[in-house]
């Protein structure tokens, strides 16, 4: 039994297809607003939006009882609020950083289509990047 059918199992179908829905959206539009961190004048709506995105995840996650998307999430918004709070630009450490927390979402919702089991955290994720540098 994979991740889909687990939740199905717990929680109500609607909830399960309205997370779906919505965490398929934030997916498709974190590489974009990733990639516009290095614009200057994108920046900082950047790091708004992506701030938003990861405590949508992380609130939702947390309620469907999703504990290593909940934690990564947890993991990425507080990374974010340490570049909201700084307002310096964002190095390209930081930037890949977050384009491979981004591959690991995506990851995690083709094993939401395909129904698997939901894959492995790579333990280099857990790194924090530098953010001032």
């Amino acid at each position: 039994m994979g991740i889909r059918s687990d939740l199905d199992a717990n929680f109500d179908f609607e909830i399960v297809d309205e997370f779906l829905d919505h965490y398929s959206m934030m997916v498709d539009s974190m590489e974009i607003m990733i990639l516009d961190l290095s614009r200057p004048e994108m920046q900082r709506r950047s790091v708004d939006e992506l701030f938003r995105v990861f405590h949508n995840i992380k609130s939702a996650s947390g309620y469907l009882q999703i504990t290593p998307m909940t934690r990564l999430a947890t993991l990425v918004e507080d990374e974010l609020e340490q570049l909201r709070s700084k307002n310096k630009p964002v190095n390209e450490e930081t930037i890949n950083w977050l384009l491979e927390i981004s591959d690991m979402f995506a990851k995690w919702h083709d094993n939401f289509k395909l129904d698997e089991e939901l894959s492995k955290v790579r333990f280099a994720l857990l790194k924090i990047p530098d953010i001032e540098k």
